[in-house]
């Protein structure tokens, strides 16, 4: 008779990983899936070194380090953000108005990864297997990201609208210091160029680049010679670092806005009631995916983690882990997170690519009104920066 496990995560990600690790505090055992596929992962156009970097709130950062995974010595506190729109339009935020001792925190993909896996190997309620063996759990998450089999296999609708954009990252040195600041440029077509600062002292001169453009645009630029895309990276961001340079690969992968039509739903051959009732949730990227101009796609999925702890320990002692109400709450606040922040970032990115004189009056107008709207500007990066991704709950 094959094992029943408490849960069943699918998945090799951050939110997989930190999923597993936050449900076997709760003394749930869990079968941690891996898909060797690795769907999570952006598609590397050279070089194997991944050089994606997160931006994390306070809220993610509070979960991974009640999992004692948070990378202190690698997270950048960005103090200041500034944003730029195509015409004059400028938007700030600091961290000192808002009362926080940062507004979000870089973080290099690679360092997090590996404080995962190394806290699964001392979690005994975390079991490994494989996508070949049979796993039977009362709860199945499925984690693997945007392109999951198992959404797939489970018949569920992926409602998606590409950007025709892809996203392009790489690691850039400065000329001059970062000085903790995260910096954004609105661009023709709805081009969207982030440096996001690298290395915990102000002084440093290392920026993680992320830049979205239409597709045939960052085809180009794929292609060019490194000088020549310094030189427009350089030129895009006003030369408010100097002259930059490239100091890694460039990696890209397409943008869309997405979601699936269930977040929650029955097994197949499962009977709805009883001690035998499975369910299954989507979570991450296989359940949504937003425009990275935001900076929020981590901070929902780890939100999604967060909250379906909270939910599945706070569920009555006769309930089961595959209750359908405890389940459906649980995508109720979730769709309205992620219809919050992926809406915001959507609506924004869309008016943006609008090429038209009076949409361009109006987006950079809006950035100058918003700048100076005082306590709405302050409740808005609260939401953003400390409580968009959701709250992480005690062990």
């Amino acid at each position: 008779m094959t094992e029943r496990f408490d849960v069943a995560i699918y998945g090799d990600g951050t939110a997989a990983l930190a999923c597993a690790l936050r449900l076997a505090q709760l003394r749930l055992r869990v079968a941690l899936v891996r898909d060797s596929a690795a769907a999570h992962a952006p598609t590397h156009i050279s070089g194997n070194a991944d050089v994606r970097a997160w931006a994390l709130n306070g809220a993610s950062r509070a979960l991974l380090q009640s999992l004692r995974c948070w990378p202190e010595a690698d997270a950048t506190p960005v103090q200041r953000m500034q944003v730029w729109g195509d015409q004059g339009g400028e938007l700030r935020f600091d961290a000192h108005e808002q009362g926080q001792d940062a507004l979000a925190w870089i973080v290099n993909v690679p360092p997090l990864d590996a404080l995962l896996r190394q806290a699964l190997a001392f979690q005994p309620l975390i079991e490994p297997r494989t996508v070949t063996d049979e796993v039977n759990a009362t709860l199945t998450v499925v984690a693997e990201g945007r392109l999951s089999s198992w959404r797939d296999r489970l018949g569920i609708t992926w409602q998606r609208q590409p950007y025709g954009q892809q996203a392009l990252a790489a690691r850039l040195t400065t000329e001059w210091p970062h000085a903790g600041a995260a910096r954004q440029w609105f661009g023709p077509r709805g081009s969207v160029l982030a440096l996001l600062p690298l290395g915990a002292s102000e002084a440093e001169r290392r920026v993680a680049l992320v830049w979205s453009l239409p597709d045939e645009e960052a085809a180009q630029w794929l292609a060019a010679e490194p000088a020549a895309l310094q030189s427009e990276i350089t030129r895009r961001s006003s030369e408010a670092l100097g002259a930059l340079q490239l100091d890694s690969a460039v990696q890209a992968w397409p943008l869309a806005h997405a979601s699936a039509q269930r977040w929650t739903g029955l097994m197949p051959q499962s009977p709805d009631h009883g001690a035998n009732a499975r369910r299954w949730v989507l979570l991450g990227d296989a359940a949504h995916t937003v425009h990275p101009l935001a900076g929020q796609g981590l901070n929902l999925g780890l939100g999604d983690v967060a909250a379906l702890a909270t939910h599945l320990q706070g569920r009555d002692y006769w309930r089961s882990l595959a209750d359908a109400r405890v389940l459906a709450t649980w995508e109720r606040e979730r769709r309205a997170a992620w219809a919050t922040v992926g809406g915001g970032g959507d609506a924004l990115q869309r008016l943006f690519a609008r090429d038209d004189e009076p949409s361009s009056r109006l987006r950079n107008l809006g950035l100058g009104l918003f700048s100076a709207s005082g306590p709405f500007k302050r409740w808005v990066a609260a939401q953003a920066f400390g409580g968009a991704g959701g709250a992480a709950s005690k062990p």
